[in-house]
Formats: C-alpha cells, sequence, structure tokens
C-alpha cells in the first residue's frame, strides 16, 4: 500500500524535478527501484500522475512526470493529512522528552541523595 509519506514524498520530488529518473527517485526517497516503480505505476493507475515520453541528452528514451489536475487535488489533502501525522508524531515526542527529563531528573536526585547518606 502506497503511505501518505512516500505519496507526498514522490508528489514533492516530481514537482521539483518533472524529467527525475526512477531511479534518482528511488535513491531519494530511501526504497528500492522496484518498488518506486510499483509507486509510480499506482499514481499514474489512479490518474494523479501521467508520464510522457522525452529523450534526454544521451538520446536515451525516458519520461517526465507530471501531475494531473486530480493529482494536485490528492498532493494537498496528502499534504494536510502528513502534516496532522507529523504534528501528532512531534507532540507525542515531546510528551515522552518532557517524561524522561523529570525521570532523569528524579534518577540524579535519588542518586545523589544515596552518596551523601553513604558519605556520612
Amino acid at each position: 500500500m502506497l503511505t501518505d509519506e512516500y505519496r507526498y514524498k514522490i508528489f514533492k520530488l516530481v514537482e521539483d524535478n518533472p524529467e527525475i529518473s526512477q531511479r534518482e527517485l528511488a535513491r531519494q526517497l530511501g526504497i528500492s527501484l522496484g518498488k518506486t516503480n510499483y509507486c509510480l505505476k499506482a499514481l499514474i493507475e489512479k490518474g494523479l500522475l501521467k508520464a510522457g515520453n522525452f529523450r534526454n541528452s544521451k538520446n536515451k528514451l525516458a519520461y517526465v512526470y507530471k501531475m494531473t489536475p486530480k493529482g494536485i487535488e490528492e498532493k494537498a489533502n496528502v499534504t494536510v493529512r502528513f502534516l496532522k501525522q507529523k504534528v501528532s508524531e512531534y507532540e507525542s515526542l515531546k510528551t515522552e522528552i518532557e517524561f524522561l527529563r523529570q525521570e532523569a531528573q528524579e534518577s540524579t536526585k535519588k542518586s545523589q541523595e544515596n552518596e551523601r547518606r553513604t558519605a556520612e
């Protein structure tokens, strides 16, 4: 299944560089070339991306990726969902960090008290 994170990243990379190769896309996404191909095909089949042929400077057949109007709308929706997810993760991390900070302070206090007791 294509997650919102990968959708967002693919849309962003394609929007920034429509002539990006699948190999470069895979590298930037940190996933295999096969998974990248699968993701692009899924987005194309859903009508969110179009792939057109062009010849690059090495005269090899390559693709230009373009978001469709439906894809532009989906990118906006995915961006909102992805942002909400990241804000939620941030809030959870913030809470966990504060808990760990308090726990560390309590441990330090207990350790210092034990050292004083043993010194007496």
